[in-house]
């Protein structure tokens, strides 16, 4: 059972970063349609999601069969003997274990909501793709890069288990919130002055509000990680702060 243990143990963290790799690349892609116009990449992005959410059902279960596991061999316990005290020992490592799932668990979660968003990006940088100039001066370019490097350095921070690059990614989540805001301000001002622009300015929004949730949740991963490497609860702290 041990070693079983093990091999489900490893076989969950490489499923996990095979997920991530594949959203990571999504989201690259989804960012580069911003940044260049160019949405041949959309069909490629839309394919990879049905992967990601192969995966995200896949990660469930197998979270829910170590869980189960555990639970098992919490109420298997024998009376005293050698038999009962290896027994307790398999138990004491698959409760050590247990951060790890409950992380896994959380985290799968963001990266599959990260692979959504790509594709809602995607759509919807699709639609103004002849409005480069709209596009730089509001600052969602920009943003968009930003936020695709906080996705990636979140994903780093999980497969090396970088608590420091982990708190970068935090830290870097205002700076992402500091270019929604201008941008917010900078497109609905030019709803004001020019209304002929209203429509694509309004995909904008969308798509700008949509970049800020992936660096949220590029920021979720980062505090999972945080939970897991340093026994630190983040989640919360700009409410807690306030």
């Amino acid at each position: 059972m041990p070693h079983q243990f093990q091999r489900d143990m490893e076989e969950l963290k490489t499923n996990l970063v095979r997920m991530a790799s594949i959203v990571d690349d999504q989201v690259g892609k989804a960012i580069n349609l911003i940044e260049t116009g160019d949405d041949s990449s959309i069909k490629d992005i839309k394919a990879k999601d049905d992967e990601v959410d192969a995966y995200d059902e896949l990660l469930q279960i197998q979270c829910e069969n170590i869980l189960a596991l555990f639970h098992l061999e919490e109420r298997g316990l024998p009376k005293p003997n050698k038999e009962a005290l290896e027994l307790v020992n398999d138990f004491i490592r698959i409760q050590s274990e247990l951060p790890s799932v409950i992380s896994t668990l959380m985290i799968n979660n963001q990266l599959e909501r990260c692979g959504d968003i790509s594709v809602s990006i995607s759509n919807r940088a699709s639609k103004i793709t002849q409005f480069r100039n709209l596009i730089d001066e509001s600052g969602i370019a920009g943003m968009a890069k930003e936020a695709h490097t906080m996705v990636s350095c979140a994903i780093d921070s999980f497969i090396h288990s970088n608590g420091e690059l982990a708190h970068q990614v935090i830290k870097n989540d205002k700076k992402v919130d500091d270019l929604n805001k201008f941008s917010f301000e900078f497109i609905t001002g030019k709803m004001k002055s020019d209304p002929q622009l209203i429509e694509p300015l309004a995909h904008m929004l969308i798509l700008a509000r949509q970049i800020e949730r992936l660096a949220d949740h590029a920021t979720n991963i980062a505090e999972h990680l945080l939970f897991l490497t340093e026994a630190k609860i983040v989640t919360h702290r700009k409410v807690l702060e306030n």
